[in-house]
């Protein structure tokens, strides 16, 4: 996923929607938008979405959303803010979180609060895409140089360690050394 990730916000009402945008056009990123959650689910398939806003209820149930989100490899790690017009609700929190979701926010939105939890989540999703990339790239560096992928590499040059383990490893040698 690009570092220029859209934020896809979801909501059924086209006045919540552009109340959202409105909140998070200071933060600079590209915005994305979904009146319904097959409409969302359609735009994650088609990639560069870095995080969800997602209403509880946009037309369908948010939380399938999320459930169909996290049963595919590459939605799946997608951070999911999902807003609720409802007070809290602590059987909506406890299936919400135990879907991964990342936070549950109650309407009407305070927009200085969505706005950094917005950020940071952003932020760590981003910060952790670029990880893994750089993760991959050393592993295919570290196949290049061994030739084979999945191959441990051969020993660096100037290691003072012996392939099989440093001098006088064997039990009995390591039993008298600790008398």
């Amino acid at each position: 996923m690009p570092p220029n990730a859209r934020i896809l916000v979801v909501d059924d009402h086209e006045d919540t929607l552009y109340a959202l945008e409105s909140a998070l056009a200071p933060l600079g990123h590209l915005l994305g938008r979904a009146t319904s959650g097959d409409e969302a689910l359609k735009q994650l398939l088609r990639g560069n979405v870095g995080l969800l806003l997602l209403d509880v209820r946009p037309g369908t149930d948010g939380l399938d959303v999320v459930r169909s989100m996290r049963r595919l490899e590459q939605t799946r790690l997608i951070p999911v803010v999902l807003l609720t017009g409802f007070t809290r609700d602590p059987q909506l929190g406890a299936a919400a979180y135990a879907l991964g979701v990342a936070d549950l926010v109650t309407q009407p939105v305070d927009p200085w609060a969505l706005r950094t939890k917005i950020r940071h989540l952003y932020a760590t999703h981003q910060r952790r895409l670029a990880l893994e990339r750089e993760v991959r790239a050393l592993r295919a560096r570290l196949g290049e140089r061994t030739g084979a992928p999945g191959h441990p590499a051969p020993p660096h040059p100037h290691a003072h360690v012996p392939p099989g383990g440093p001098a006088g490893a064997h039990t009995g040698e390591l039993e008298r050394d600790r008398t």
